[in-house]
């Protein structure tokens, strides 16, 4: 599959759709231009049913450098409300990542910055080089966090750690995220990409309608109470029960032989 698109080079490996940041003569510093493309390829593969799992990299040897300071340098003479209105594209984007409803893989090789962290945080798995770093930067320019950075990286550093991190801009190595489990995989120099597609082929031919659910909970579950997530798995445990998925699923099991369930995407939901 190939793309006109100046930014999103758009390939496809069985049902594993590649989304690649191509923009290395920057170390694919994130544009507005990339808010649209990026936000549009993501909806065109969540829509396509031959899809099933999603890999977000970055061309070459980076995965993404954060905001284009030259960019931003000449934002600072916008007025405060065309300056929010640019950041709202990029907020737009995080949300687009963190809600898609198939798994979204980001794969990372040398280092994710600024506002490129955030993106990599917001899929819902992440494959990175051992020697690739992540590092919130902003402040070594005077700026603060945004994309969302500090909600993602305060879902598994304390507090402590996050004010480090923010306040100093120094890299963290992709084996202490590991190590803190923000981190899925690690890979050897030049592999992230294709341990992240291997890994994105393990999920794609799941439960479509599932999978969005488990997603779902899984995105919430850290900021939830018990309460309210005891009745999030009840609403959609019975929503999957009536799901020709569950058949498909159930079947499979007594009958003793692998579920297909790739052959139900397109199929209405509860039919069977």
């Amino acid at each position: 599959m190939s793309t006109d698109n100046k930014t999103i080079l758009i390939s496809q490996e069985g049902a594993v759709r590649i989304l690649t940041n191509s923009n290395p003569a920057s170390r694919n510093a994130i544009t507005p231009t990339l808010y649209a493309e990026l936000s549009a390829a993501l909806a065109d593969a969540q829509a396509d049913p031959e899809t099933g799992a999603i890999v977000f990299t970055g061309a070459g040897d980076f995965f993404c450098s954060g905001g284009d300071l030259n960019l931003l340098a000449k934002r600072r003479e916008l007025p405060a409300s065309e300056r929010r209105q640019i950041l709202e594209g990029l907020n737009n984007l995080i949300r687009a990542l963190r809600d898609c409803s198939k798994p979204v893989i980001a794969a990372v090789e040398g280092g994710a910055a600024g506002a490129g962290l955030s993106m990599a945080l917001a899929c819902d798995m992440l494959v990175s080089a051992r020697d690739a770093f992540f590092t919130v930067a902003y402040v070594k320019v005077g700026l603060t966090p945004d994309g969302g950075a500090t909600a993602f990286l305060s879902e598994f550093v304390s507090r402590q750690v996050l004010t480090e991190m923010c306040l100093t801009g120094d890299r963290m190595p992709a084996e202490r995220l590991h190590a803190l489990g923000a981190v899925n995989r690690l890979t050897d120099k030049g592999a992230a990409l294709a341990e992240a597609i291997a890994l994105a082929a393990k999920v794609a031919n799941g439960p479509e309608r599932a999978s969005a659910r488990i997603k779902s909970l899984c995105r919430q579950a850290h900021r939830a109470t018990l309460e309210e997530q005891l009745d999030a798995e009840a609403v959609f445990m019975v929503e999957s029960q009536a799901d020709a998925e569950a058949a498909e699923g159930i079947g499979a099991f007594l009958g003793k032989r692998k579920a297909d369930f790739a052959a139900l995407r397109g199929r209405k939901q509860g039919a069977s």
